[in-house]
């Protein structure tokens, strides 16, 4: 008794990996905010009015609420219902020439209230916002720890989306997955009967009357109306459903609780199969209930033949046309292994076929239905009653016979030779030990014969070698020896337990081999989803998907594997080369969505099977598999089945991720062109515009006559300043687009000195109204650089300094050598850098101060970037701080020191 409590104990002792998986679950679930959905059949049920009662209420227990977006539709008592609130301002997006009111999912973050109402859950931002949809404004929401509270109609679920289009004959464009509606903490039904919503319509409660008279027409039909209610309760009572047994996991709960019907039929390899299927399906469909059909594959029943499971994979497609959901099961133990999968779904019903055998075979175990109606104690059991005449019954038994008793014909020859040879082998090592051994250790060599040749050609075989090792024990070692005959009665125990516990030992043994084949398989599968998932998480284009996918699905299906890719008229295209491939087939598959080909009701002569290649947002492709002879069966097991839309479905999704990726790269690039063409445009409109008016004007008066002596030089001067200003525009413009073709530098050594000079005098009358100082220490080393690029540098930083610091600043250059580099600073006391953007001034048509008036495209400190870069330095700037405010700018830029050749003797 003790044993038995021990092990009951045991049993219902909690999983410790389960435990903490569920630990860190809530702990997950801790740090995210609650998302409530008031979820209804379609517009004017009360969703609105509903969330806002329910937020009044926790506004009454002290929760800070805060209304994000609520759409009243002009509804009184909806916007009586916001009386006490705190709205949040909505923001406005330009679009199209529209002004566009939308969430403002910033200040909500900013203001984090306990409570946020955010209505119309599937909504479609204006492009401009963050996120392209609000339920995705939600999720950020929520993982800043933020209550949601939001509403949404059953037309707007996904999975939903084309059954509601086909009923109500309106495409619903704005949609949510289904995995965000099934991940929230709370779903809310409100309901409303179809005629109280058309009087609520009429009424003008539910849209303005202009609107309100087109809804009814259109949408708001009593058919339409009820059809919907229909799909939201059963969408909310699946939900429920998938939360009980969620539940009943998590807290171990092993009993069935018959909340729901649900049926689970037992297909075997008979003919009865066919009727069960079709008695499941009606008792199902009078019941009102999800079914289940599934074949357990035990160790007698591994060695099917073609016929039997050719047999057997019909009748589990003909559960799947009628509605049900198929699986195929491997356990040792029938019965327990199907009671164990109907309460782990929660099952009511089992359905299982009347017994086909005979009067002997019930002596020695009892029929399927029986077992499972003395173990199942709350599971009823249905037994549906066959249809074989005396033929078919004698067929079934001898076809049962067949897989019971027989093996593969190589496999059962070499496992009666291997039986005799291990039993041959131990007589002789026993005989040559005889006055070593003891009887009883000779038993013991003939038991472990058995196991290992039992463990290794199956139960046939160690059947087989426990008689021979019992008829070999007691001819060679039981006294009279060389007799079959007993002296001692003793032995004919002896005999007997040795001959059961034999069989035992090769009964269990096949079974733990039949068991480690089946892990190997499960691990198998296991690490060929994972290795595909590794490798395509790591492809960047399309080819290598297809590649990936091609060569990982052809060694796992034994089959020869293409993939074809609509083009941008979404014509299929074939990528990867093989025969016997259908593109009318793939193109229909592409279209229908459907799977087509071999082992499928559409074009089932063809000797491809075709699966359409599923992404959340569209079908990406199609891919197509020619099993080969020896995979044919394999391929279309129900398991193998689901195997294959894992690995389609990760294909698509790869494809769907490569493809945006590739979308965003392309908008990125269009995007920095139209950044650049409207700088250049920026740049000639404005910028070159100016001086080319001022040069206009100046020549004009000078065309007049009337300017003579001093005025005509001040015109000639002022008209070289505006010429010079305009060719330095245009040589940043000109040298920006050579540098982004590739810096080309002619290095030479030379002084530092010479080039601050030059760069001086070419901004004398520029910087005429400023103080320019030159700080160069005289032991400077020569450097190695191209005298006109860093003097281009040295123009540009100094011009900068003049245009951005008020007339009579103090501007200067310093160099200074530091470690393996020489540091040039040209620094100023202006009114220094922008807060924060000190690195984004040297990006391409950057400027300090925006839409100002001051000159230039925001172009020379992007080149200065460029030059220095080119040389190996690099540029940097930043504020001067003198007593803890900002007493001008500095910009910094570093040339390595190298080393310098030795100057010759003078």
């Amino acid at each position: 008794m003790s044993d038995d409590r021990s092990m009951s104990e045991t049993e219902k002792r909690p999983d410790p990996d389960q435990l903490l998986e569920e630990i860190q679950r809530d702990e997950a679930r801790a740090c995210r905010g609650r998302l409530k959905i008031f979820f209804g059949g379609c517009a004017g049920v009360g969703k609105t009015y509903a969330m806002l009662s329910a937020a009044q209420a926790k506004v009454r227990e002290g929760v800070t609420v805060v209304a994000g977006v609520v759409e009243t539709h002009g509804r009184a008592e909806t916007e009586a219902m916001l009386t006490g609130l705190q709205q949040l301002p909505l923001r406005r997006i330009e679009y199209k020439g529209h002004t566009l009111p939308e969430f403002d999912l910033d200040t909500a973050l900013a203001i984090k209230p306990a409570l946020i109402l955010i209505d119309e859950y599937a909504h479609s931002n204006v492009a401009g916002s963050r996120h392209p949809k609000r339920w995705q404004d939600v999720e950020e929401l929520l993982a800043a720890s933020i209550d949601v509270y939001t509403t949404l109609n059953v037309q707007h679920l996904e999975s939903l989306n084309d059954i509601v289009g086909q009923i109500t004959g309106i495409a619903v464009r704005e949609t949510v997955p289904d995995r965000v509606f099934d991940a929230a903490d709370e779903v809310t039904l409100v309901d409303l009967p179809p005629d109280e919503l058309l009087a609520r319509l009429q009424a003008g409660k539910v849209y303005l009357p202009a609107q309100a008279e087109r809804a009814a027409q259109h949408f708001f039909r009593k058919g339409n109306l009820l059809a919907l209610r229909e799909l939201a309760l059963r969408r909310t009572a699946d939900r429920v459903d998938a939360q009980m047994r969620a539940y009943r996991a998590d807290q171990s709960i092993r009993p069935v609780w018959q909340a729901r019907e649900r049926l689970l039929v037992c297909v075997g390899s008979d003919g009865n199969a066919d009727k069960l299927i079709r008695s499941g399906a009606r008792l199902a469909a009078s019941l009102q209930a999800d079914w289940l059909a599934v074949y357990v594959e035990t160790p007698g029943l591994q060695r099917l033949g073609d016929e039997q499971r050719a047999r057997m994979l019909k009748a589990l497609k003909l559960a799947q046309e009628f509605g049900a959901e198929t699986s195929v099961l491997a356990g040792a133990d029938l019965p327990a292994t199907l009671l164990a999968y109907a309460q782990s779904r929660n099952v009511s019903k089992l359905v299982v076929g009347k017994s086909l055998r005979g009067a002997v075979s019930r002596l020695w175990q009892a029929p399927l239905s029986e077992r499972l109606a003395h173990t199942a104690r709350d599971v009823d059991v249905y037994v549906v009653a066959h249809d074989l005449d005396d033929d078919g019954a004698k067929h079934s038994g001898q076809a049962r016979s067949m897989l019971f008793d027989s093996e593969a014909p190589r496999r059962k020859r070499y496992g009666f030779l291997a039986a005799i040879a291990a039993c041959a082998l131990i007589t002789v090592v026993a005989a040559t030990l005889t006055h070593v051994l003891e009887l009883a250790n000779v038993v013991m060599l003939y038991l472990l014969a058995v196991a290992l040749v039992a463990i290794r050609f199956g139960r046939g075989a160690g059947a087989l070698a426990a008689v021979l090792s019992v008829a070999a024990f007691d001819f060679f070692f039981v006294p009279p020896r060389f007799s079959f005959s007993v002296s001692d009665t003793q032995y004919l125990l002896t005999f007997v337990v040795m001959l059961a516990v034999a069989l035992i030992i090769g009964q269990l043994t096949a079974r733990l081999r039949f068991e480690a084949t089946v892990a190997t398989y499960r691990e198998r599968r296991t690490r060929a989803l994972y290795e595909l998932g590794r490798e395509l998480a790591g492809a960047l284009t399309a080819p290598q998907v297809v590649e990936i996918g091609m060569r990982q699905l052809e060694g796992l299906f034994q089959s020869e594997v293409r993939v074809f890719l609509p083009d941008s008229k979404d014509k299929l295209q074939a990528a990867g080369e093989g025969d016997g491939f259908d593109f009318g087939v793939a193109q229909w598959v592409f279209d229908h969505q459907e799977p087509a080909g071999l082992g499928t009701h559409t074009l089932p002569a063809n000797v491809a099977h075709y699966v359409p290649l599923r992404a959340p947002m569209r079908v990406r492709g199609v891919l197509a598999l020619t099993p080969r002879n020896d995979a044919l069966q394999q391929v279309f097991l129900p398991e193998q089945q689901r195997l294959l839309e894992t690995c389609a479905s990760q294909i698509a999704l790869s494809l769907e991720r490569v493809h945006y990726v590739e979308v965003a790269q392309d908008a990125i690039v269009a995007m920095e062109a139209e950044r650049l063409r409207n700088g250049v445009l920026s740049a000639v409109s404005h910028d070159l515009r100016t001086p080319l008016t001022s040069l206009l004007g100046l020549t004009s008066l000078l065309d007049g006559g009337h300017v003579a002596g001093e005025q005509q030089r001040e015109l000639t001067a002022a008209i070289r300043q505006e010429a010079e200003r305009m060719n330095r525009l245009v040589v940043n413009l000109l040298d920006m687009a050579r540098l982004q073709s590739g810096v080309k530098l002619n290095k030479v050594w030379q002084l530092l000195d010479e080039v601050v000079g030059s760069a001086a005098r070419a901004l004398r009358q520029v910087l005429g109204t400023h103080q320019l100082k030159i700080h160069l220490p005289a032991d400077l080393p020569m450097l190695e650089f191209d005298q006109v690029l860093i003097e281009r540098v040295l123009v540009n930083l100094l011009e900068n300094a003049g245009k951005y610091t008020p007339a009579g600043s103090t501007i200067s250059v310093a160099a200074r050598q530091t470690g393996e580099v020489v540091e040039v600073c040209i620094s100023d006391d202006g009114p220094g850098l922008p807060p924060g953007r000190a690195e984004q001034l040297f990006a391409k048509f950057a400027r300090g101060e925006v839409e100002s008036a001051t000159p230039g495209v925001g172009l020379g400190l992007a080149i200065c970037r460029t030059i220095v870069e080119a040389h190996g330095g690099r540029i940097w700037a930043q504020n001067i701080d003198h007593a803890g405010r900002v007493a001008g700018a500095a910009f910094i830029f570093t040339l390595p020191a190298g080393n310098p050749p030795a100057l010759p003797d003078l």
